[in-house]
Parts: C-alpha cells; structure tokens; sequence
C-alpha cells in the first residue's frame, strides 16, 4: 500500500457519483473529455482519481482529476 493510497480511494469515492460536465463545471472550471485532454496534453501517468499531464503549448506538467463515468478530466493543478 502506496502512502497515498487511503487518500486515493476516498476521493474515487467522492468524485464518482456520476456529475454531468455542467455540474463539474459549476464546482472545478474548465472540464474536458478524453479527446480534449488528449489534444491539448500528454498523459503522463495516472493512479485514480488522478491523472499527471504535460500540457502541450508550453510543457508545463500538472495533475487533473477524473471520475470514471462519465469520464471527464478537471480541476488542473500545475504541479
């Protein structure tokens, strides 16, 4: 067990209780699909409920979170 991993699952559990991209949007801003992501960023790597990003315009890395159905990326943290 990773040290993050009590804090991982508890937000999972947060996070997927199936909000619309509205609703996502009222909370976190700017919220995108998969094929938003993958257009404006290399995934880097993921551990649910986050995913590490390099955003392609000028390489700044950072760390979305997701939820799992319907699957959307928000709330960017540069990292």
């Amino acid at each position: 067990m990773d040290e993050t991993e009590a804090y991982r699952r508890q937000r999972v559990q947060e996070l997927n209780i199936g909000l619309t991209r509205a609703q996502l949007e009222n909370v976190y801003g700017e919220v995108l699909d998969m094929y938003e992501l993958e257009k404006k960023y290399e995934v880097l790597g993921f551990m649910a409920p986050f995913v590490i990003v390099k955003r392609v315009v000028d390489g700044v890395r950072g760390v979305f979170e997701f939820q799992h159905s319907p699957r959307f990326y928000f709330n960017w943290k540069p990292a």
